[in-house]
């Protein structure tokens, strides 16, 4: 084990929400008479910034801002996600990293007091030394606030893993100088994150097996 810490990003990589994800965003298409997207599709155009993403869906943010369906979208979503899970072994994991003595944050996307919500509904504050979210709903970069979680608790980035489940999670990385390994059980498919260059595993049990 050659890590003190461990990063984790939260939707798709610890939390199994790529469903509700998509129902979510169909809920807000249909009300915009859009092309419904199935998973598949999710998987191949979801990025970050998310406003890429929407515009991909076809939004046209010059008729409507995109701060518009954003909101539209969270307000679904964190209805849907109350009934959301863990993906499987998300505990285990989180146990073997505790019992090795590795500190655990999270960063995240989210917004910083839905994130906070959603750790302590599943029981999961105890594990985290700081949970890192942004101060609004619009998913944008990650990576300012990855530098100030490696600054604050004066993290070792050559000592530091961070588990995602996106690109954006493996361009953090390279940025913050922390190793990376991304899993292919959330919201980018298999195919993309191979492409990128990073380590890919396909779900949590075989990501202890690998480290």
């Amino acid at each position: 084990m050659n890590y003190d810490s461990i990063i984790w990003d939260w939707n798709g990589t610890l939390l199994d929400d790529v469903q509700i994800s998509i129902e979510t965003i169909n809920t807000v298409l249909a009300f915009r008479d859009l092309e419904q997207i199935s998973k598949d599709r999710y998987l191949d155009i979801f990025t970050f910034p998310v406003q890429d993403y929407y515009a991909q869906l076809g939004f046209n943010f010059d008729r409507e801002p995109f701060e518009i369906p954003a909101a539209h979208y969270i307000k679904h979503y964190n209805q849907a996600a109350e009934q959301s899970s863990l993906h499987q072994d998300a505990s285990a994991i989180l146990t073997y990293f505790q019992s090795l003595g590795c500190r655990q944050f999270v960063l995240s996307a989210m917004e910083q007091n839905q994130l906070d919500k959603m750790l302590s509904d599943h029981d999961l504050t105890q594990f985290f030394e700081a949970a890192s979210g942004l101060n609004h709903h619009l998913a944008t970069s990650k990576f300012e606030n990855g530098q100030l979680l490696v600054q604050k608790y004066k993290l070792n980035p050559s000592k530091t893993l961070l588990i995602g489940d996106t690109i954006h999670d493996y361009e953090v990385a390279k940025l913050l100088g922390c190793s990376c390994i991304l899993t292919a059980h959330g919201h980018q498919s298999h195919a993309r994150l191979v492409k990128s260059g990073a380590p890919v595993v396909p779900d949590l049990k075989a990501l202890q097996k690998a480290i």
